[in-house]
């Protein structure tokens, strides 16, 4: 007898647990994307999608702002507007806070390594005010009770 496992079981196997969260229409303004409670969490993947086209200059960025501590940088401000960011692209960054968000029509790197992220937020700053973003984030608990979810 056969057994399949499903795309889903698969992900949770390789890359952990799965949360998306949707932008809304982007503003000048910083929200909140994820929370995490409970513990740390490892941050394993984390991939946006526009939804809706990006069409004018926007610096953006993402950040960890924990309940106790300093905010941090995951990834660097970067222009995603002033050369359009058309809808369908992807969004990516290899997990280095000085690094840029690359964009993609059909690609993009990921995290080379995994980010340890404590309990607290995980925000994006946004500069500019049109277009839209799914972002998509896979995690795994480091501490028991450790959890992420989206905002």
């Amino acid at each position: 007898m056969t057994t399949l496992v499903s795309g889903s079981q698969l992900r949770d196997i390789g890359l952990g647990r799965f949360a998306s969260k949707a932008t809304g229409t982007l503003a000048a303004e910083t929200k909140t994307l994820f929370n995490i409670t409970g513990g740390l969490v490892l941050i394993t993947s984390i991939v946006g999608r526009v939804t809706t086209a990006i069409t004018v200059a926007n610096s953006y960025k993402l950040q960890a702002n924990p309940t106790t501590g300093t905010t941090t940088n995951l990834v660097a401000a970067t222009d995603i507007g002033t050369t359009d960011t058309p809808a369908g692209s992807l969004l990516g960054f290899d997990g280095v806070a000085a690094s840029s968000i690359q964009q993609g029509p059909g690609s993009v790197p990921l995290l080379m390594r995994a980010l340890a992220v404590d309990i607290g937020t995980i925000e994006h700053v946004s500069a500019g005010s049109d277009g839209a973003i799914t972002w998509m984030i896979t995690w795994v608990p480091i501490e028991n009770g450790a959890a992420l979810a989206a905002a």
